[in-house]
């Protein structure tokens, strides 16, 4: 393996983007700390923040359709829960995989062009999956299609907003990821209470006209900051493929630190979702009503956005490696301590121990989506940011697909009345605190490799 490669290799790692500090000026001599571009990156937290409430805060919310799906007939009729969950999975992963792509579209063709198009696919995937009469018709509209529109809104968001800030770049990062909890805290019981009263079908077909307007309005705001547009129109002048997505530097590729960081990032992804969809479902398990599983499901992206933003700020002051590796730890811990006991204790200790899970877990492994982004930043450098950042999205995205049903496919069915239903989830959250465990693994490797960047320090 080559030495750990230092983001400072490059004079352009050093690039001053940020906005906070008016000292900080761009090679062309303007002033970024102007209010013009105070304003317009107070813009562009806002708009990405509705990007992600809007596009991943429902896909976040897919655990109200995994538990309404799994108790209709028709489409899903003998379909088993990691069938089902084969939709959700679909959405978020190629939210990711498509990455490269969409970081390379948005450096050629603009963030707002990129953005639009996400909403268009978005809002026909919602349409199309209104009208689906068997299940793969919603494996391929409200998953395939649906993953699509969210990559091409989801990474436009996480992209262009960092380049904006530097000091402050944990806590502004916190604050668009916190979209996707805020989201997932409002989508999940107004979705609950649509399905009640007029259907899932016509409940999908709101979907589509709503967020269609929410991400369309957000993305006509989304801009480069200066520097990395005229970075873009750079790389765009010297022939390079505006379709096909840019090659990562391979002696970054090749480094320890990536490796470290892919490790982690991996482990974690396989892992990530399977709380967040099977939350209702496993609250069903434990006597709660549907309703309370749907406020379950809100209460855990309430306590995300806010753990997000909490997060984030902390990192600015006492280093953002140092909260990935925390909050890594402590989401693995808490699966093993809290979810896995309460698969085999008493009902009452059992609901206990879940509610103390979700509220931990939700802070926890959240906090891990919003930090990743920032950590890439400081590591890597700006210049290698887009290509990095898409190829780690990537890697998160194929250990979302794999990770996600191969752990719901351990859930054995034993009737959602049962009270012994509980029992079919030790092994999933068995699995699950094995993976973050691994990945918390990872992220020590990655700081014990930072450690030797110039200037990097345990506290920062």
């Amino acid at each position: 393996m080559a030495p750990p490669l230092s983001p400072r290799l490059d004079s352009t790692a050093n690039d001053d983007i940020a906005v906070e500090d008016g000292s900080h000026q761009s090679h062309e001599g303007i002033d970024f700390a102007s209010l013009p571009s105070r304003r317009r990156a107070v813009l562009i937290v806002i708009a990405a923040f509705t990007l992600t409430l809007t596009a991943c805060g429902l896909n976040f919310a897919f655990g109200v359709y995994q538990e309404l799906y799994e108790h209709l007939d028709g489409p899903f009729a003998n379909a088993s829960p990691a069938q089902i969950d084969l939709i959700g999975t679909l959405g978020v992963s190629l939210m990711t995989i498509g990455a490269p792509y969409g970081s390379a579209w948005t450096k050629s063709y603009s963030p707002r062009t990129i953005t639009l198009a996400g909403a268009s696919i978005f809002a026909s995937a919602n349409l199309l999956a209104s009208f689906g009469t068997a299940l793969w018709h919603f494996i391929l509209a409200q998953g395939f299609l649906l993953g699509c529109g969210t990559c091409l809104a989801y990474i436009p968001a996480v992209t262009v907003a960092p380049g904006w800030f530097q000091e402050r770049r944990g806590l502004a990062m916190g604050i668009v990821l916190s979209g996707t909890g805020v989201g997932g805290t409002l989508w999940a019981p107004a979705l609950r209470a649509l399905n009640a009263s007029i259907g899932f079908r016509n409940t999908l077909r709101f979907s589509a006209a709503l967020s269609f307007i929410l991400i369309a309005v957000s993305g006509w705001v989304m801009k480069w900051h200066p520097d990395m547009e005229a970075r873009n129109r750079t790389e765009t002048a010297t022939g390079r493929s505006r379709i096909r997505p840019p090659l990562a530097n391979w002696r970054v590729v090749r480094s320890r630190m990536f490796a470290a960081q892919a490790f982690g990032a991996a482990f974690q992804a396989a892992a990530y979702y399977v709380p967040v969809y099977f939350i209702s479902t496993y609250a069903r398990s434990l006597g709660f009503t549907a309703t309370a599983g749907a406020n379950f499901i809100a209460m855990s992206n309430a306590t995300s956005a806010g753990g997000k933003i909490v997060v984030g700020y902390v990192a600015d002051r006492y280093g953002r490696l140092n909260l990935l590796l925390v909050c890594t730890l402590l989401s693995a811990v808490a699966t093993l301590a809290l979810w896995l006991p309460s698969t085999s204790t008493s009902m009452h200790v059992g609901r206990s121990l879940f509610v103390a899970y979700v509220v931990l877990y939700s802070v926890t492994a959240g906090a891990y989506v919003s930090l990743f982004p920032t950590v890439l930043v400081e590591l890597f450098g700006v210049q290698h940011f887009s290509s990095v950042n898409g190829l780690l999205y990537m890697i998160r995205g194929f250990a979302t697909l794999i990770g996600t049903p191969s752990t719901g496919a351990l859930i054995r069915n034993h009737g959602m009345e049962n009270m012994q239903a509980k029992i079919a989830f030790r092994n999933p959250s068995l699995v699950v605190g094995c993976l973050l465990m691994s990945a918390a693994v990872g992220c020590t490797w990655l700081r014990v490799e930072a450690m030797r960047l110039p200037g990097h320090r345990w506290i920062k």
